[in-house]
């Protein structure tokens, strides 16, 4: 079968934009990365019309499965701005298992959709692999995944991505649980902006006339675009070593909406979370708010604002000495109180925040 042009040997898929050999050139090359992810209950590899995973040899009993599907939003605008595609995998796969541990599920497989105009093997080879060591950083498998070429969907050079991942627990030790009054929060810190609010960080960026390639004014050494592109943070290891021990009532994931509009999602009716103490900021989001002049209320709405993960304890001392030894900085930011009314819906009061604009 040629390939050749339509003059010669009649219209193919290549003539209207699709080629298949690449799309072949593509599993052979990303074959590697994600052979690297296997772990127990892997069965089989890429390349078949569906992946099985045995829960049985994952060493589960009496398992509950959960699942998260999610994107890195605008981030990847920037990613194809820049030409920098090597940590956008590792924001897709984060930006799942991060949801699938504050269920106290452990991540057991992930899928990609990776959606383009035209089929750049050495972009998607690239965007791939960071996938793969975002599942290999999770102890998680990446068992399969979805490309496509669409000619006349994406602008050229353009890609969309999304990602799928599924975990486990056992049914009698899922999260939330037992949360009370009293409880303790703790806050492990994010790496950035993660994948959340790149709408106006981008519209920052270009009401201040920067481009990529300027220096970050809060990263010396990294481009205003390298920056940037800091993946987010993945929180597999300590959170799931916490849950194991026995310590966490509930944790919440910080993505988009903050901390008002994560951290009340895990809580039930007739207590509010009340952050009484500051926290490290890094310098990207003081950088945000005097750039752009965005209030603080409207950082905290839109960004993780140094916060990525916060963990609700009643042995904050256990917890915080597990964290130490595993070198994982923690703050202490504040607690789980009764409501007033013992039937409202969960809240967020803020008796402590940093001014953005001075931190």
């Amino acid at each position: 079968m040629t390939s050749s042009s339509s003059s010669s040997s009649g219209l193919t898929y290549r003539d209207s934009g699709v080629d298949i050999e690449a799309g072949e050139a593509l599993i052979d090359a990303i074959r590697p990365a994600a052979s690297a992810t296997d772990r127990p209950g892997t069965m089989g590899g890429l390349g078949g019309f569906g992946a099985l995973f045995d829960l049985k040899a994952a060493g589960f009993k009496d398992p509950v499965l959960v699942s998260c599907t999610d994107g890195v939003g605008t981030k990847l605008t920037l990613a194809i701005e820049t030409d920098l595609h090597e940590t956008i995998g590792i924001d897709l796969v984060a930006m799942c298992v991060n949801d699938l541990i504050v269920q106290g599920a452990e991540p057991l497989f992930f899928l990609d959709y990776f959606a383009t105009g035209r089929l750049s093997v050495d972009n998607a080879t690239r965007i791939v692999r960071g996938i793969a060591q975002g599942c290999k950083d999770s102890g998680c498998a990446l068992v399969g995944g979805e490309t496509a070429e669409m000619p006349g969907m994406y602008a050229d050079g353009h890609y969309d991505l999304a990602g799928f991942s599924v975990g486990a627990a056992e049914r009698d030790n899922l999260l939330p649980r037992s949360i009370a009054a009293g409880d303790t929060l703790i806050a492990l810190p994010s790496s950035g902006i993660h994948s959340n609010g790149y709408s106006l960080a981008r519209r920052i960026v270009a009401d201040a006339h920067l481009t990529w390639t300027d220096p970050a004014a809060f990263a010396p050494g990294q481009s205003l675009g390298e920056a940037l592109l800091t993946p987010t943070r993945l929180y597999v290891k300590p959170v799931l070593a916490l849950h194991r021990a026995g310590l966490l009532h509930a944790a919440a994931h910080i993505t988009g909406g903050g901390l008002p509009g994560n951290l009340p999602r895990v809580l039930p009716n007739g207590l509010d979370a009340v952050i009484t103490a500051e926290w490290p900021v890094p310098g990207v989001f003081s950088w945000l708010a005097r750039t752009g002049n965005v209030e603080n209320e409207e950082m905290l709405r839109v960004f993780n604002c140094g916060i990525g993960m916060v963990l609700i304890t009643d042995k904050p001392d256990d917890v915080l000495a597990m964290l130490r030894e595993a070198g994982e900085p923690a703050t202490v930011i504040g607690h789980i109180e009764q409501a007033a009314d013992s039937t409202a819906k969960a809240g967020l009061k803020m008796q402590a925040c940093p001014d953005f604009h001075q931190v």
